[in-house]
């Protein structure tokens, strides 16, 4: 496809390409982009056919060493053109230099290979109505994250992040109002010692991230994010395969398997520390 533009792509209309993750069946969040673009609004591409999207990539830049990519994707009617890899070859310069990672589909696991990436581990998606439990004294305090918790929190999910993700940590955990996102803090002697989020999605709702010093934390989080929810509620955590208490969380509160992505890394791996890691933040942002 000779005559496809590239070129960053606006939050407005980078919201077809969401429409698009919706059809596939990625089931985006309700209020996600603005936080995505607090990421890195440069980091966004679009390709364009004579005005009309055909394609999209995310690649979003963290500090100076690390990026990730999501969100690729050609229109249906215009697969086989060409568009995939042109985009694809336009977000790979956009993160030249880089450790680059993503969470793929497995299917796609080898062409990814061929780009230079190697694996790194599984993500889980378990979904489900989960269990309810009451609330329990464990030593710790599990509340609403204030906005004097912000500079801990940062610092909190810079060691299980391979980078500093300052703006989009603040924008994900105090969204402005009618943003459909909450988060938790787990607060023990002063300091943080785990954090969660929970989102609306097309479908029910996402936790993530879920991270924790202990298994027991990272339950109390769940727990009082699933509390916030209506009875009925369909949930979804991204768990690291790697983490058996994360599944073993997971499957106790009463959610399923229903899929699972390859991490992979092109470049050093972060080895980020996944027995706390308990839920991924988004398989789009990483």
């Amino acid at each position: 496809m000779t005559d496809i533009v590239i070129r960053q792509a606006r939050e407005a209309e980078f919201s077809t390409a969401v429409e698009w993750a919706a059809g596939e069946g990625w089931n985006p969040g309700i209020d996600d982009l603005s936080a995505f673009f607090a990421a890195d609004p440069d980091g966004f591409l679009m390709g364009f056919v004579e005005n009309e999207p055909v394609s999209s990539i995310s690649v979003v830049r963290y500090g100076d060493d690390f990026g990730f990519l999501g969100f690729y994707i050609v229109r249906p009617d215009c697969r086989g053109s060409g568009a995939g890899m042109a985009t694809w070859k336009a977000g790979m310069r956009h993160l030249d230099g880089r450790t680059v990672g993503l969470d793929g589909v497995v299917e796609q696991q080898d062409n990814y290979c061929k780009s230079g990436f190697v694996l790194a581990g599984r993500n889980i998606r378990h979904t489900g109505v989960p269990v309810r439990t009451a609330e329990r004294g464990i030593g710790y305090d599990i509340r609403s994250v204030r906005s004097s918790d912000i500079e801990a929190l940062i610092a909190y999910d810079r060691s299980h992040f391979p980078a500093d993700r300052s703006a989009f940590v603040a924008d994900w955990t105090l969204p402005l109002d009618g943003v459909r996102r909450e988060s938790r803090v787990a607060v023990k002697d002063g300091g943080l010692v785990g954090y969660g989020t929970i989102r609306a999605c097309r479908a029910g709702y996402k936790i993530g991230p879920l991270f924790g010093d202990d298994p027991e934390i990272a339950e109390a989080l769940l727990s009082a994010l699933v509390r916030s929810l209506p009875a009925d509620a369909e949930v979804s955590v991204d768990t690291p395969e790697d983490n058996d208490a994360a599944v073993a969380l997971a499957v106790r509160s009463g959610l399923t398997p229903v899929f699972e992505t390859a991490r992979m890394y092109r470049g050093v791996d972060p080895k980020l520390p996944i027995h706390r890691i308990f839920g991924v933040t988004t398989f789009e942002l990483g």
